[in-house]
């Protein structure tokens, strides 16, 4: 069994299971986003007695906040305990396009160049973090929801938003990836 569970799954499994969990929130009239937690944080916390959009019954949205901690508990036990933290397989041109602009892979998840402490304390890190944490603040509540709400749950809904949402994430993406890095970085 912990042989199955401590690599990746193909698409073929992984798919269906994500359609399943799709349909059992649908099913039980529940709807999927992390950034949805904030909100509901901010309800726990009494936020609603001075500002409406914090008002509402925070207790039906409990669920979602046990997923999101599950998720932190489960890839600390991956990388841990189950091998999760080995190197990735990049490409060899996503390699070549890293180098180009001046990160080196060394087969981390988390390029020290970006992330590290000298890094967050540089000025550039500081727009990273700031002016990085700023956008994607503002554009998760323009566009009502996170990347993980809009393309998982929003989708599998087919609710157009999420489809202009999405393609907007992919817009972004490529712009900040093609376009704003190289300036940056």
């Amino acid at each position: 069994m912990l042989e199955i569970i401590s690599k990746p799954w193909p698409w073929f499994i992984a798919g269906p299971l994500i359609a399943l969990l799709m349909f059992l929130l649908l099913w039980f009239g529940k709807s999927f986003g992390v950034s949805s937690n904030l909100r509901t944080l901010c309800a726990i916390a009494g936020a609603g007695k001075r500002v409406k959009f914090f008002d509402f019954n925070w207790k039906d949205q409990v669920w979602n906040i046990l997923f999101v901690v599950g998720a932190g508990i489960g890839g600390w036990i991956a990388v841990s305990f189950l091998g999760g933290g080995q190197n990735l397989d990049l490409s060899q041109n996503t390699v070549k396009d890293l180098s180009e602009l001046g990160i080196a892979f060394n087969g981390s998840l988390m390029p020290t160049e970006i992330f590290s402490w000298d890094m967050l304390l540089s000025p550039i890190g500081l727009v990273f973090i700031v002016l990085g944490g700023f956008f994607v603040g503002f554009g998760t509540r323009y566009a009502g929801g996170c990347t993980s709400g809009h393309a998982i749950s929003g989708l599998s809904n087919l609710q157009l938003p999420s489809l202009i949402a999405v393609i907007g994430f992919f817009i972004g993406g490529l712009i900040v990836t093609h376009l704003i890095f190289p300036l940056i970085l």
